[in-house]
């Protein structure tokens, strides 16, 4: 039976991100937003927060049990402060979560001890495609066996700190399936092009690499001989952006309604005029509605289920309401809504991207 009731370990980690992002997000990520960077002390404290080592095993140097709904209660709170900031300090999960999922044993215990330590490892991973109709199931970076190696050729776009990485886990078409390799930075063929320049999430580095026959052992094709199951690594990243997307969406629809109730036009909130609250009654319902979906395919997958149907039809449903949502935020503020002064229009620009944000978060 689904209970939807947060034992008291969640309820905690849910309180101590919440804070996080009010007292640490929420007070530098606009600024982090035009200069293009994120504070390397904000990502620090909330990488300090061990909400990833809290998830591996005690014998890789964890200190908790893995689950799926843990994390989105996790990435809601992190994206309610900030997106950017979000995957950024989740950006370890990209290469963690594969590992701790699909990886063999000697993967296991070469990869998963680096996500246990004070600081977080330099590590991203590439999925996405810079091209029409991307689909992750049909990819055209291409991966072909060659005396005992894996040869890699390809581009991928939306690489996130992929210039400070040291491991990429890179996800290639091999014999029509897509599969996932570990290529350490600085191999031979593998090149970095400067920063892709996106409409949102501008704080967060993302470059564009290419892969030109780079060729990495038999032992970094995550999985071994058998590979992965792709589909099962796709659910868990579409988990992940959804619980993303409802923080965003929480973040809009919470500072719109506070707005409206302290905004006033002809001696009276503008919150009591039935137009502005049955807005925000919808994107209530909307926020609602999205958290509950997320949360059942989340707990569908802790009880190793397969959720393919619930993700897809999550994803699909999220990346509408969260955008209508934002967009509704800036309507509510009028022509404030549209001024960088105010958050909502970086949120709004945010949300517009959750159907391009594929492997860009995991959980």
């Amino acid at each position: 039976m689904l209970d939807f009731k947060l034992d008291q370990e969640q309820e905690m980690l849910e309180r101590t991100i919440r804070r996080f992002a009010e007292e640490r997000v929420r007070t530098v990520f606009r600024d982090a937003e035009e200069n293009g960077r994120l504070p390397k002390d904000v990502v620090q404290a909330g990488w300090e927060i061990g909400v990833l080592p809290a998830a591996l095993p005690e014998e890789f140097g964890g200190f908790g049990e893995y689950s799926a709904l843990t994390g989105t209660i996790a990435i809601e709170a992190f994206a309610w402060g900030d997106l950017a900031t979000t995957l950024g300090v989740m950006a370890p999960n990209l290469v963690a979560i594969p590992v701790l999922l699909a990886g063999t044993e000697p993967q296991k215990e070469r990869f998963l001890p680096l996500f246990c330590r004070a600081e977080p490892p330099a590590m991203s991973a590439a999925l996405a495609e810079p091209r029409i109709k991307f689909d992750p199931r049909h990819l055209q970076t291409m991966a072909r066996r060659e005396n005992g190696n894996y040869v890699l050729d390809g581009v991928k776009g939306m690489v996130p700190l992929a210039n400070e990485a040291e491991v990429i886990l890179v996800y290639a078409n091999l014999d029509g399936q897509t599969q996932a390799f570990l290529v350490p930075a600085g191999v031979d063929g593998l090149s970095i092009a400067s920063r892709e320049q996106v409409l949102g999430i501008n704080a967060l580095p993302a470059h564009r690499i290419a892969l030109d026959a780079v060729c990495v052992p038999e032992e970094n094709r995550l999985g071994g001989g058998d590979g992965i199951d792709f589909g099962q690594i796709l659910n868990h990243s579409r988990v992940a952006l959804g619980a993303a997307a409802v923080g965003v969406a929480r973040a809009a629809y919470e500072y719109a309604r506070d707005y409206a109730k302290q905004r006033e036009q002809f001696d009276e909130p503008i919150a009591y005029r039935q137009s502005i609250a049955f807005m925000l009654a919808d994107m209530a319902i909307d926020v609602e509605a999205m958290r509950l979906l997320v949360w059942e395919a989340a707990w569908k997958m802790d009880q190793g289920q397969d959720v393919t149907r619930e993700a897809t039809v999550m994803k699909h449903y999220v990346d509408e309401r969260v955008m209508q949502t934002a967009d509704r935020a800036v309507q509510i503020l009028g022509g404030y809504g549209y001024m960088r002064e105010y958050p909502v229009e970086l949120w709004l620009r945010n949300a517009r991207g959750f159907v391009h944000f594929d492997g860009l978060a995991i959980v």
